[in-house]
Formats: C-alpha cells, structure tokens, sequence
C-alpha cells in the first residue's frame, strides 16, 4: 500500500539554437551489474523514504510522510536534527511541491505551494523566494531520490526546480505546449528565475493532443557544465550547456527500452483549466543520475492500461486494499531499470534490471555511489528503514 500512497494510482488536485542529435540507439548486452557494499539504517517508526545525499556522502536526507519531519542524519544513520513545517505559520511551505533537498555546504531546499525556502539544519528558515506566477493547483509524485537539484555555476550555488508557470494557458491548449519551458534555474541571492528546456523540435508533446502533468514530467541532473534531461514518456536524453543565462542545446539523443509503453492519445477538448493530473502507472523516465563518468537513467516501463483499469474500478468501488495490493502485484511483473551511457561518447552500454529486494520506485547517488532503499517488508511493520551503498560494476 504504502507503493500506492506515495505514487497514487491516479492524482487528482483541483484549484482556482543549433545541435547534433545521435540516431536512435538499441539495447546493447548486459556489461554491468549492481554491487551492494554496505547499509545503514534509520531507526524509525513511520513512513520514511530517502530524499537526498550531500556529494561527499557525510549527510543524508529523509523525509517521513507519517509525521512531515525532514531527517538529517551522519553517515551511520545517526539523527542529528529533524524538523517539521507544516504549521501555518511564515515560514512554513505549505503542500510540498518536490522532494527537498540539500542546498550549499549547511542548507535544505523545499519547493512549496507558498515559495522554495532554504532552512538550515535545524529548521530556521534562511530565505524565502516567491514563484514567478501564481499557483492555481499543483501535484506531484513522490519517488526517492528525486530532490530538488543543485548546482554550481561560475562559483555561485544555484537551484534547479520543475518550472510551475502556466503562462497564461493550461495544457488544453496548444500554446501551453509551444510556449512550455519543464524548469527554473533559480539564484538565491538575487531571487532570478530563469526559464528553459522547451519541447524541442519533433518532439512528441508537439503533436497537437494532449498530456497529463506526470506524462512529460521532467528527470535532470548537472554535471561539468552541463544539463542532461529526460522529459516523461519521451525515450529521449537532451543535453544542455548550462550557464548563468540558461540553457543551450548541445546533443539529443534517442533510443528505445524493450517494453516500454506508450501514451493513450488524450484529445485537448478532455482537459480543464485549474485542473493538475498525475498518473503514476504510465511509461516515464524517472530520474537522472551521473557516477563514475556513466549516465544512469532510471525507467519505468508502465503498466498495461487495460490490466490497471481493474484496479481503478476496484478504488471506484471502495475497495482501496484490493485496490493497491492489484497495482503492487501489477508493478512487481515490470522490468523497472537503468540505461547506461558513458559521459563523454553518450554512447549506450548497457542495461541493467534492477533486481528484486531493493525498492524501485527511485534513489539517490552521491560520491560515487548509488542510495537505494531496502524493499519493505509486506508482511512485518519493520522499525527502521535500511539504505543499500551500492556500486556500478562493470563485469
């Protein structure tokens, strides 16, 4: 349940320049695998997941969704400072927007329905920046890993969020897709927003039907200067010049992941302004992660739509439990995984399944490693939530 919870199976929240693109590339054999090296636990009964780590991998950062506390721990799992926001109080975020995480060298960033706030280790809020636009509605999915970005640009720490401008359209019309930008390269000093990444040209969100929020939802990371981007269900990889000013397109990339789904078609007469909906069983690159010069993009194939229409009826039905225990078995039969590129060639080599007894719904990486969580337990409440060291082995 706790799969359902956190991804939903369907999310509904109402409220008022030139480049080089590489030919589609195929699954090359199996060169690698995953190699645990070690764990820690955080002892803690609730509801935890792991949200971030510092580069050097000395901090950790989780998030309870039983209590809303935000966990600093040391390298052991030792909690050194929690803290929670969700008082209506000024300095409170108000409906999380993005998963947080670390900011600087001693600082937590959070983007909220009321801003993106930096807080220190324990709580204090350091600066509170307001969106470019006003928010009518927003939803987001919750995996592990998948934190608000940073970066660093000419010695200047930057944050890297999903863009939430709406620009004066919604994505029932077509101006929302010709005019979309999936992020914000934000100062903090200055409170400058920057918008980019647009749908580049032939991409499939262009092709005049509509798309659900979670559908070109973004997957990012930076590194060496520069952006790499995965937008949704889109088997695409674009890399950016990342500099003060923006974004340039340097390279795209195509492929395709056996089994990967694709879109239903959604006619742009079937969507409402104001209106935000997520879907998490559909096809989606999930996140990006760059270790030890490789490329990792995280997928997920989706789930059949005809085999998940039983499990909505069962939720229509107010069956909740066979509801989820449906989508928790339908989840359990997909090849979830990760593409490999090598950084400097974007070159694929390989593909690695992520093997069960992990969780697959997302991780984090840092200092050269990968943080993926242990699969929960289904049939025992566990009291602490254990965190796999993993490392990329070539074989």
């Amino acid at each position: 349940m706790k799969s359902l919870l956190k991804i939903c199976l369907s999310l509904l929240v109402i409220s008022a320049f030139s480049c080089s693109e590489k030919s589609e590339s195929s699954i090359v054999p199996n060169s690698y695998s995953l190699e645990i090296l070690d764990s820690l636990d955080l002892a803690i009964l609730g509801d935890p997941f792991i949200a971030d780590v510092k580069s050097d991998g000395s901090r950790f950062l989780f998030y309870d969704f039983a209590s809303s506390d935000l966990i600093i721990t040391n390298a052991e799992g030792e909690i050194q400072s929690k803290f929670s926001k969700t008082e209506d109080t000024p300095d409170a975020y108000g409906f999380m927007m993005e998963i947080p995480g670390f900011f600087g060298s001693n600082q937590i960033a959070i983007v909220g329905m009321k801003g993106i706030f930096l807080y220190d280790y324990q709580g204090n809020m350091i600066k509170r920046m307001d969106h470019p636009e006003s928010l009518g509605g927003a939803g987001f999915m919750a995996f592990p890993g998948k934190h608000t970005e940073s970066t660093v640009i000419n010695g200047n720490n930057y944050l890297i969020t999903k863009s939430v401008r709406s620009r004066d359209s919604f994505n029932g019309e077509m101006k929302f897709y010709e005019t979309f930008k999936a992020l914000e390269l934000v100062e903090p000093e200055s409170a400058k927003f920057i918008e980019m990444v647009p749908f580049e040209e032939e991409s499939m969100f262009l092709n005049g039907t509509g798309y659900y929020e979670s559908d070109y939802s973004p997957a990012f990371e930076t590194k060496d200067g520069k952006l790499y981007v995965g937008l949704g269900a889109e088997q695409k990889l674009h890399v950016y010049n990342l500099s003060e000013e923006g974004v340039s397109l340097d390279t795209t990339i195509s492929f395709s992941i056996p089994g990967f789904g694709i879109l239903d078609p959604k006619d742009l007469s079937e969507f409402s302004e104001g209106t935000v909906t997520i879907n998490g069983s559909t096809p989606s690159l999930r996140n990006i992660h760059i270790i030890e010069g490789k490329i990792l993009l995280h997928y997920y194939p989706g789930i059949d739509p005809q085999k998940m229409k039983e499990a909505e009826m069962l939720w229509e039905q107010g069956k909740p439990e066979e509801a989820g225990e449906l989508f928790e078995k339908l989840e359990a039969e997909l090849d979830q995984g990760l593409l490999i590129f090598d950084q400097k060639t974007l070159e694929q080599e390989g593909n690695i399944l992520l093997p069960s007894g992990l969780n697959k719904d997302g991780f984090t990486s840092a200092n050269g490693f990968l943080w993926i969580e242990k699969a929960a337990n289904e049939e025992v409440e566990e009291d602490f939530l254990r965190i796999y060291k993993v490392k990329l082995v070539k074989k």
